[in-house]
């Protein structure tokens, strides 16, 4: 390998001093500068695993020689590490790029390995296979050797992704709605409630319930959104988990942009318990109010963990009480309102709420009648969720020192994950239609966030050891105000 670029041959047919047409024997390697992204992924990360994941999708015997599976996923890399969202794009860049070409191991007179490869892959040798999962997984695992991942504290939130579907082109259709895991034990737990109050016991419900969605003619994989303060129109959700400790992406999981966010939580999480090991080390998950139902705080709870879940003071029609004005007497099993009157349970029904009411006869003297209901019958009704207990003790963490401290990762944490993806990796909207597609987005978004993360940890852990072994000391930066549960993720 040569140091210096050498000159071999110059054009010497030109009286001027123009260099067109000139050629010289250049090292590739020294073109890239030492402080090159590429440089610093590809000293400190063995990407030889992509050989083992992909062996099952080869074979030895029959057609021609494949490319390397090594260079089509660096390829792949560069365009999520880089923002070229076009692969054919992406081929044209690789072309004049010296240090692309070094990472691919691609010398100048190589050719660059065609755009239709990838594409051919993805439909093909790699299609209904979850390569790309594993990928992941195997990224998160290199981080988990160099103690990058504590499995300590979760912090999970969702992020739309704009589909590549125009919101004009739909039809509307009636959809089946699939049934919550969780009913089957709820459909118990309100029965058990019934007989403890000497009700009869519900039927199960035989009837399916059906909803009208409005699904995309372009893309009929995505979903229609309409949130508060959310843009309305097709998109997908990225479910995305990160590891307190350096920020470290340890779950993807895309849906359509109109599925629930608490509804597919509770199966990443044991997906992640089960697939990292974190049933030792767990101790506390950070979410964002869209996950305060009572079924995600009574699991958590039940999982020995400490949920730290935000939460929205339940609306009330403007002028009335509002339930938070009542106080709830757990002996009596019943609510008492400002005027000192009690509301008696009455029954529970089929969503899990106990219903308590109070005694028209009472309120219709009451001076406060007009700021309690507005009923006809003079009678105010207030619902308890038969897993009320659990959700007010995750109220009680979430307002609690520890988790005011906790909450506070979120912005440092979740939040700058999603920033980093949508404003460096190109992730505000979908590169391809589909949702198979649209996850490997999502995983190779995550995959290059990872990877950049480790890579530089990596190089400056080896600068901080050079320094100390010549004598210099390195000043690193600390939050020293924060404890070891609140650090900094670095960057």
């Amino acid at each position: 390998m040569y140091s210096k670029g050498v000159v071999i041959v110059r054009n010497t047919n030109k009286s001027d001093s123009s260099t067109d047409y000139q050629m010289e024997l250049v090292c590739v390697e020294q073109l890239v500068p030492q402080d090159h992204l590429l440089r610093v992924i590809h000293d400190h990360v063995d990407f030889s695993f992509i050989t083992e994941l992909t062996r099952p999708y080869y074979t030895a015997t029959t057609g021609r020689p494949p490319i390397d599976p090594i260079v089509l996923f660096k390829m792949m890399l560069i365009g999520y590490l880089f923002n070229i969202r076009s692969e054919r794009q992406l081929e044209k860049e690789i072309f004049p790029n010296a240090a692309y070409r070094w990472f691919l191991g691609l010398r100048f007179v190589d050719k660059v390995p065609d755009h239709s490869t990838i594409s051919f892959n993805r439909n093909n040798r790699f299609a209904g296979t979850n390569l790309f999962q594993e990928i992941f997984e195997e990224v998160v695992r290199l981080a988990m050797q160099h103690h990058m991942v504590a499995g300590r504290v979760l912090i999970t939130d969702s992020t739309h992704v704009r589909a590549d579907a125009n919101n004009n082109a739909y039809t509307v259709q009636v959809i089946e709605k699939t049934p919550h895991e969780y009913l089957e034990e709820l459909h118990q737990a309100v029965n058990e409630d019934r007989e403890l109050h000497e009700k009869k016991p519900l039927a199960p419900k035989e009837e399916v319930e059906v909803t009208k969605h409005k699904v995309s003619t372009t893309d009929p994989d995505c979903g229609f959104m309409n949130r508060r303060n959310k843009p309305e129109g097709f998109h997908y959700l990225d479910h995305r988990t990160v590891d307190h400790k350096f920020n470290i992406i340890t779950d993807v999981h895309v849906t359509s942009g109109n599925v629930n966010d608490s509804t597919v939580y509770l199966e990443r999480l044991q997906r992640q318990i089960q697939t990292f090991g974190f049933d030792t080390t767990l101790e506390a998950v950070l979410l964002d109010s869209g996950y305060m139902t009572p079924y995600i705080c009574k699991k958590t709870l039940e999982m020995n963990i400490f949920p730290v879940i935000n939460y929205r003071q339940a609306s009330s029609t403007p002028g009335l009480l509002a339930k938070s004005d009542f106080i709830y007497d757990s002996e009596q099993d019943v609510y008492i309102c400002p005027a000192r009157q009690q509301l008696s349970y009455y029954t529970t029904n089929r969503a899990g709420y106990r219903e308590y009411v109070s005694a028209p006869n009472s309120c219709a003297s009451c001076p406060m009648l007009p700021q309690c209901t507005q009923a006809e019958n003079k009678q105010r009704k207030i619902q308890r969720h038969i897993w009320e207990e659990h959700k007010e003790q995750v109220m009680i963490n979430r307002k609690s020192p520890e988790g005011e401290a906790l909450y506070r990762l979120r912005a440092q944490t979740i939040e700058r994950s999603f920033a980093d993806a949508k404003s460096l990796h190109g992730y505000r909207r979908s590169r391809l239609r589909g949702i198979n597609k649209m996850r490997e987005q999502s995983l190779m978004t995550a995959i290059s966030q990872n990877l950049k993360k480790i890579a530089r940890h990596l190089a400056r852990k080896e600068a901080h050891v050079g320094g100390l072994q010549h004598g210099h000391a390195l000043f690193l930066p600390i939050n020293t105000k924060c404890r070891s549960v609140t650090q900094t993720p670095a960057a």
